[in-house]
């Protein structure tokens, strides 16, 4: 009887539930990016702040006033 009536309500409508799993996949893809994305900036942050770090170790005397 519960069968029934449930199928009678509508039920799950197959496109609903097909719309449901790709916008999960599609959540689950993003997630994956983010991910990526967030370990390749951490990559470029570290390269950064090394080079940083090396600009700053060279010994550079101070610049003279060119001459006119």
């Amino acid at each position: 009887m519960a069968k029934a009536l449930l199928g009678y309500a509508g039920g799950s409508d197959p496109r609903v539930l097909a719309e449901m799993r790709r916008l999960q996949q599609r959540v689950q893809d993003l997630e994956s990016e983010l991910v990526r994305i967030q370990s390749e900036n951490d990559a470029l942050a570290a390269a950064a702040r090394q080079s940083d770090s090396l600009l700053e170790s060279i010994d550079v005397p101070t610049a003279e006033p060119a001459l006119t």
